[in-house]
């Protein structure tokens, strides 16, 4: 009896830590929408057409998925394979809602263009979380679908430059996306977590 009284509490700040961690390395994790927009920015130039889009948006999720890869640590999917939906995902989303609106960069527009990005990554990331998550990796798409049309209101309505034609959006966009997509560090922290408590 004495040791189930003692065992009990110190079970729930523990899994309270590990999903407080979760949610503030995933937050962190902001930066790679930034940091792969600038990259494909320096590389491949403005999403002016089918060529900079293609290959603008495969290094700008190649950057992100690695991020994220970082992010999600003991609990991430498979690392290659998330990078890989990551980049692929952002690749086709990007040149589908870019071309869409015809690469205008009013804020309907870009709302739209990341509608199309956030559901292509969605859809191709939920076949790699599917394994781990099952059903719930459908809901994933619409989540990241909305996140990422969110973050490009926001990032317009902060009055960054737009007009350049990023893939992707800044800083301010990145946060909010981030923030409302924290549900997916969450999800797999508490499956990780009963990973560990049947093996032991």
């Amino acid at each position: 009896m004495t040791d189930l009284r003692t065992a009990a509490p110190s079970t729930r700040p523990a899994g309270s830590r590990g999903a407080r961690r979760s949610v503030g390395r995933w937050m962190v994790s902001f930066a790679g929408y930034p940091l792969g927009g600038y990259a494909a920015f320096l590389l491949t130039g403005r999403v002016d057409g089918p060529g900079p889009a293609l290959s603008g948006g495969l290094l700008t999720g190649a950057v992100l998925g690695a991020v994220q890869v970082w992010a999600m640590w003991e609990a991430r999917p498979r690392p290659l394979s998330w990078i890989l939906a990551t980049a692929v995902g952002m690749m086709a989303g990007v040149a589908i809602g870019a071309a869409l609106v015809d690469y205008r960069t009013d804020l309907g527009s870009l709302a739209v263009q990341g509608a199309v990005t956030g559901a292509l990554v969605g859809m191709a990331q939920s076949v790699v979380l599917a394994p781990r998550l099952g059903a719930m990796a459908l809901a994933w798409p619409p989540v990241l679908s909305g996140s990422l049309a969110l973050g490009w209101a926001v990032t317009t309505a902060a009055g960054i430059d737009v007009d350049q034609q990023f893939t992707i959006f800044g800083s301010s966009g990145a946060l909010v996306a981030t923030l409302l997509t924290a549900v997916l560090p969450l999800a797999l922290n508490r499956h990780h977590a009963r990973g560990d408590a049947a093996a032991s």
